[in-house]
């Protein structure tokens, strides 16, 4: 069959795509950027890229008339205040263009609606499955609740919390029940519903076995990795604070904090597990996914994360705007240093960042940080996805990987923290010379003012910095 997979460089996309491959299909992958789509090399061959934006009638028209069926895995809940409205226009325009072409079935994951009161995230989620049912093909609609993963966004907030916070003071909806489930059976539901006519014009909700409180997701979490942790609920914690609370301890941003808390007021248990029979899967407990998520972290195979996704920070953009570093109106820091050994030195630049460090003043790093946090920037809990790969759009502490370039030995990097203007970090190796370029592009007065403020930090940072990559 052939096969649109919209989302392709998401968390889900990424991870159902070799999987499509592996079954025989012929998958077209709909990407915003292409630059930032770095497929294995294994399946490269066998797919097909298109440049769509869901936003933009007149990009879907490069979606081919002869697919067969398509994937919608698109979501947001942190690019913008009226999110709610803006995947209501993207499914509105997807719905009509799929329309003109021979597709039979589109399948949706969505998730779990049952509470008499949802977020606005779950209500979006609602809206948006409402307009794919009005199509002419068939749609299958899949409602996940917790998705249980290397990289995913549940599993790595969880591990912010309970690896951070020996005891935890916590808001009332730790309280709330859920029921999880791990990636590896949302991708064996999404690919087994392919061309299922049982599954036609129909909703199911997929899930785990076991039906937890989001506490006992946590406790369980400390057990299975040897920790012992308390945890105290409070009932004065308002959602504003819970956000903040959650925005500080972990990995995530506010916006996307604030689109969490509401979400996790809301009970996302299935209502049935009929599902199960017609595609004949058994989905695994919640400490099986637990342990498959923390052997592929352990051996350093994480094949997507939540946080290279754009829109979780300032670079809901086309990166190939920015790769072009500009020169003029910018304030330059250019330092340039031999090296003994070309590939020591790009193999340690291409380990920056994440549990590596920066090499030098890692405490001044995170303390940049945490004032980035305090204004309601990312800040440098990110950390990234792979420990010795970088592709472009990867999430690296506070910044976005806009080229990587092993062979030439080019790095370039923009700042995703909150800026008075636009940066960029750039590593460039130069026959035996590493030259490491920090270039600034100010707004008004204040991005003049930031600059000379950060100058002599500047100093002994980069110069360090630049010292130990080619040492």
């Amino acid at each position: 069959m052939k096969i649109l997979l919209t989302g392709a460089t998401g968390y889900i996309g990424k991870r159902l795509l070799p999987v499509l491959v592996a079954q025989g299909h012929q998958v077209v992958c709909a990407v915003r950027d292409p630059k930032r789509f770095n497929p294995p090399d294994s399946i490269a061959p066998k797919i097909s890229v298109i440049t769509i934006d869901l936003l933009d009638k007149d990009s879907l028209k490069n979606i081919p008339k002869d697919i067969d069926a398509a994937y919608y895995l698109v979501h947001s809940m942190s690019t913008s205040s009226h999110y709610q409205e803006l995947e209501k226009q993207s499914a509105i325009l997807f719905r009509e263009a799929i329309n003109n072409t021979q597709a039979k079935q589109v399948i949706y994951l969505s998730g779990i609606i049952n509470d008499d009161k949802l977020s606005e995230h779950l209500n979006s989620r609602q809206t948006v499955e409402k307009e794919l049912n009005k199509g002419t093909y068939s749609l299958t609609t899949l409602r996940a609740g917790i998705i249980i993963g290397s990289g995913s966004a549940s599993f790595e907030i969880i591990r912010d919390l309970v690896e951070k916070l020996p005891v935890m003071v916590t808001p009332r909806w730790l309280e709330t029940k859920c029921q999880p489930i791990g990636i590896t059976d949302v991708i064996s539901f999404l690919s087994k519903a392919l061309n299922n006519k049982e599954t036609f014009d129909k909703n199911f909700d997929i899930g785990g076995p076991d039906v937890l409180s989001y506490k006992e997701m946590l406790l369980l979490f400390a057990e299975a990795r040897g920790l012992k942790r308390h945890i105290y609920i409070v009932p004065v914690m308002t959602p504003r604070l819970s956000s903040y609370w959650l925005y500080f301890v972990t990995s995530t941003s506010y916006k996307l904090a604030i689109a969490l808390v509401n979400s996790m007021k809301v009970e996302v248990i299935c209502r049935d597990n009929k599902i199960d029979t017609i595609l004949c899967i058994t989905p695994i407990s919640y400490k099986e996914a637990l342990s498959k998520a923390f052997k592929k972290v352990e051996t350093n195979e994480i094949v997507s994360s939540w946080k290279d996704a754009l829109s979780s920070g300032k670079m809901n953009i086309t990166m190939s705007e920015f790769i072009q570093v500009p020169t003029h109106g910018c304030f330059i820091d250019k330092r340039e240093k031999t090296f003994s050994n070309k590939a020591e030195c790009i193999d340690r630049i291409w380990r920056i960042g994440g549990e590596t460090g920066w090499y030098y003043g890692n405490g001044l790093w995170k303390l940049r940080g945490f004032v980035d946090k305090l204004y309601g920037g990312v800040g440098l809990r990110r950390g990234r996805t792979n420990l010795d790969e970088l592709y472009p759009g990867d999430a690296l502490d506070f910044w976005r990987v806009l080229y990587a370039n092993k062979e030439e030995g080019r790095l370039l990097l923009f700042a995703e923290m909150k800026l008075p203007g636009d940066a960029w970090l750039e590593f460039k190796v130069k026959d035996k010379t590493l030259v490491q370029t920090a270039t600034f592009r100010p707004v008004g007065l204040s991005g003049r003012l930031y600059w000379y403020s950060v100058l002599p930090f500047h100093g002994f940072i980069f110069k360090n910095m630049l010292k130990h990559l080619t040492a």
